[in-house]
């Protein structure tokens, strides 16, 4: 893997070049961490005025899961370096480019084209690394898709096996949720693929992000650290609060980091990765993973003496980081409440007067009523102040109708 062996200045011959490829909220932090170093930075989503766009020295639109597009735009910015931010990517043409040494992804190339298919980094953990997960079928009918439910049983879960942020995903309790499930997979994926996972249900007591950092060290060598674990709530498996730390035993912390470094290995490269697991006592099951950032992770930045982003943009150019937590923090959404285009936010003193409370917006050209739009974040001696304080702190903004 390529890594710029300086920092020059953006805008001139000597800039070191980063693109992202997706700059929703997490791509526009990663911006911001990156432009504190010094970085000249290209931002690309489908869509105007995504917020990371709106920050970048550089912006453009395109679909990117059109490989020749994509290609194209890499060949006429030459960036040292492209960083997937969400999975809707033509990742087989990173792979390519990569291969050819026409680009250098973050982390590598395969780890995007893996991550971006739950099929491709189920198998992986599962069955080539052999970790604990749960029981589960892939269905690219309607009719295998209720031959695997039966066969797993009820309750299960349905996602896409292309999609983000819950998007898309189902609990079943009895087949006559089948059929209205397998609608709601194909309408919520980024890539409607026509297939789905199926999972057994596994009671668990929580889940958590573990944050995992593969970085230089200051001898230059790759070494593997983590953040305290983040606890979130998921509604419709998408996250509107988290903290951290989350308390958990100390053998199920143990075995939450030998799985997260394993498939961090696995996958390479620098950066950092969002390894999603299940826990019940000492128990601990693999979820899923992201080359990146994570949106429960947004906690970090109140959390943590280097949040998420800058530790992903620290370790991608090859930096040391710092995982040290310098408080008990937690997050909050704020959604946007109308469908409209421009919306407003009334409410923003009251709720920085919340104790702790800081506020982040994220600027999203359109809101939708279950956009996520904004996000509160509050410190306290200890998480269930926290998360009290980040919950009255969010609910105090009011998006407003222009």
């Amino acid at each position: 893997m390529t890594i710029p062996s300086r920092l020059g200045t953006p805008l001139s011959p000597t800039a070191t070049k980063v693109m992202l490829l997706g700059s929703g909220e997490l791509g526009r932090e990663v911006i911001i961490a990156l432009q504190r170093l010094g970085v000249e930075t290209i931002a690309v989503d489908r869509y105007e005025n995504a917020p990371g766009q709106q920050l970048a020295h550089r912006a453009h639109v395109i679909d990117m899961t059109d490989g020749n597009a994509l290609a194209a735009l890499i060949a006429a910015e030459q960036p040292d370096l492209v960083v997937p931010e969400i999975e809707a990517i033509a990742t087989p043409t990173l792979v390519e480019l990569e291969r050819d040494g026409k680009a250098t992804v973050i982390p590598t190339a395969r780890a995007a084209w893996l991550t971006m298919n739950r099929e491709g980094i189920r198998r992986l953990a599962a069955e080539e690394l052999g970790l604990p997960t749960s029981p589960y079928r892939f269905a690219d009918s309607l009719e295998s898709m209720r031959a695997a439910c039966l066969e797993l049983g009820f309750p299960c879960i349905v996602k896409p096996v292309m999609s983000s942020s819950g998007k898309g995903q189902s609990k079943l309790d009895g087949p006559g949720d089948v059929e209205a499930a397998w609608h709601a997979a194909a309408s919520g994926s980024r890539v409607d693929s026509g297939r789905v996972i199926v999972e057994g249900f596994i009671r668990f007591e929580y889940e958590i992000t573990l944050l995992t950092v593969r970085s230089r060290n200051a001898r230059g060598e790759i070494e593997t650290s983590f953040c305290d674990p983040i606890g979130h709530v998921q509604v419709q498996g998408d996250y509107v609060e988290s903290w951290q730390p989350h308390p958990m035993p100390s053998l199920a912390l143990e075995r939450s980091r030998e799985i997260a470094r394993k498939v961090t290995d696995n996958l390479g490269g620098l950066g950092i990765f969002g390894v999603e697991l299940f826990v019940a006592g000492d128990m601990v099951w693999f979820s899923e993973v992201s080359p990146r950032p994570h949106d429960t992770g947004m906690v970090t930045m109140a959390s943590q003496a280097q949040s998420e982003f800058d530790l992903h943009a620290r370790a991608i150019l090859g930096l040391p980081v710092n995982t040290a937590l310098r408080s008990p923090a937690a997050s909050a959404v704020i959604y946007g409440q109308h469908d409209a285009v421009g919306i407003a936010f009334e409410g923003i003193a009251d709720a920085l007067a919340v104790p702790g409370a800081d506020i982040r917006l994220f600027g999203k050209p359109q809101s939708y009523a279950r956009r996520r739009m904004g996000v509160a974040l509050a410190t306290a001696g200890d998480i269930e102040t926290a998360r009290r304080h980040a919950k009255e702190a969010a609910s105090r903004v009011r998006p407003v109708l222009p």
